[in-house]
């Protein structure tokens, strides 16, 4: 029997009431049963909507005008947001960005992990939740009159908007990326062409310290000489004396990826530094250091508190990058052993420990899948396992070492619902019995959420 044609096709203009959202926080409204995902479309409107794309079970559409507007729909601060891609949820209240990523992870538990009966907690959001981000990378173009522009990209493209604020980074950031291109153009430098890989300047980059206000300018480029490299950081220190680091980056790839292999500090300090509650870290170019350390903050006391330490305990955090989480551990645990993959991000985990007069964290560079059967093999017994993994979630071997070991606890931070619920699942099936899931809201005004779970082993 053949299936029924969608109810719609495309370039038609439709009615529309939309019922709920997507995780990307799309509007959802039906046709006879029939899915429609819409960009800007909030539950309880009704609308008038272009259907641009018909599949087979569900489409697309556009926006075109909001005929009854929900309590939620704000106007967006950013001049724009509609024609950037950073972020995806400034149409809506910051109260309800909360209860969307908080039904997001619920969501996922119930469908995915099928653990629909483990508290999940309200988001945890941000008193003031605009100029979070400690750094920014931002692509360099030019306009037809030879002045370069700075801008994130177009929504599905490469075409860089050109834009002189954004307005969920540090304000620092902002004006150090508007003062470098200025200083750029004056001094001839040409942008980077990723159409014919010709040109200079392709990312300016900018971090800062939160707490220490210190600035490192990273400045990318295709070609291994800096132009008017002296002019260039002279006029930059004389408009910002504060600026700490200097650094060029050479990346003559045909690639996304920003920074290539070469870096080297062409003025100044090797790195910057900022703190979390009491700990100091040192942030060198390529340092993984989340971008959002009020959030942070939060995130990691949550860690703490449901790794439950008395003061006697070893633990093993997984993904440790510069050591963050691990240190935060250590200062609560006996011994805490870093994993991680990457070694410059061992070596600043190293100077970390240093730094803050740690003794009782040790770190180790290789696969934490691969190093923790040998280590359960050497005798060793964690009684606490932290995991921070990247977005596709855990590795298969590295749950069943995580279960091999048979820690007490196991507390796993995630920056995706999915892959998180996923793997809560094998690790319930392996014996774990998962108590609670915390999201924080890392990245306002986009659909990215955060979570903290903690596990339990089961009495057998």
């Amino acid at each position: 029997m053949a299936k029924p044609k969608p109810p719609v096709q495309k370039n038609q203009t439709i009615h529309l009431t939309f019922e709920d959202l997507t995780h990307e926080g799309n509007g959802v409204g039906k046709v006879d049963g029939y899915p429609l995902f819409v960009p800007y479309g909030l539950p309880g409107e009704e609308a008038e909507v272009k259907v641009v794309k018909v599949k087979k079970n569900f489409g697309f559409g556009k926006l075109l005008k909001v005929k009854e507007e929900s309590e939620d729909r704000v106007e967006p601060p950013c001049d724009v947001y509609y024609q950037c891609g950073g972020c995806q949820l400034q149409h809506m209240s910051y109260s309800m960005q909360l209860e969307m990523k908080h039904n997001q992870v619920k969501n996922a538990m119930k469908k995915i992990g099928h653990l629909e009966h483990v508290p999940v907690h309200e988001t945890i959001g941000m008193a003031d939740p605009w100029r979070y981000r400690n750094k920014i990378q931002i692509p360099v173009g030019q306009k037809e009159d030879g002045q370069l522009k700075t801008g994130f990209y177009q929504k599905r493209s490469h075409n860089i908007i050109d834009m002189d604020t954004c307005i969920i980074q540090d304000e620092l950031n902002d004006r150090m990326v508007e003062t470098v291109r200025h200083i750029a153009t004056e001094l001839s430098i040409s942008a980077y062409d990723e159409d014919t890989h010709r040109g200079t300047l392709r990312h300016i980059m900018v971090r800062t310290g939160q707490t220490t206000k210190d600035i490192m300018i990273v400045l990318v480029t295709k070609t291994k000489n800096l132009p008017e490299q002296d002019k260039l950081i002279d006029e930059i220190r004389d408009a910002f004396p504060s600026v700490k680091s200097i650094v060029h980056n050479v990346n003559n790839q045909k690639t996304n990826v920003i920074l290539g292999k070469e870096t080297k500090v062409i003025w100044g300090d090797e790195y910057i530094y900022d703190m979390i509650g009491d700990i100091k870290f040192m942030i060198s170019p390529k340092s993984f250091y989340q971008v959002n350390p009020t959030q942070t903050k939060n995130l990691y006391d949550k860690a703490l508190e449901y790794a439950d330490l008395r003061g006697g305990e070893t633990v093993i955090d997984a993904y440790c990058g510069i050591g963050t989480i691990s240190l935060f551990l250590a200062q609560q645990a006996k011994k805490v052993y870093g994993v991680e993959v990457v070694p410059e991000a061992v070596t600043d985990a190293k100077k970390n420990a240093r730094l803050n007069k740690m003794d009782n964290a040790e770190f180790y560079v290789g696969q934490a899948e691969e190093l923790m059967p040998w280590w359960r093999n050497q005798g060793l017994r964690p009684d606490v396992i932290v995991v921070d993994p990247p977005r596709k979630g855990c590795d298969e071997e590295l749950l069943k070492a995580m279960l091999d070991m048979e820690p007490e606890r196991i507390v796993y931070v995630s920056c995706n619902p999915s892959t998180l619920a996923r793997d809560l699942r094998i690790l319930e099936d392996g014996g774990y019995a998962t108590q609670e899931v915390q999201p924080v809201d890392m990245f306002p005004q986009t659909s990215h959420v955060e979570c903290v779970t903690w596990l339990e082993k089961k009495e057998k």
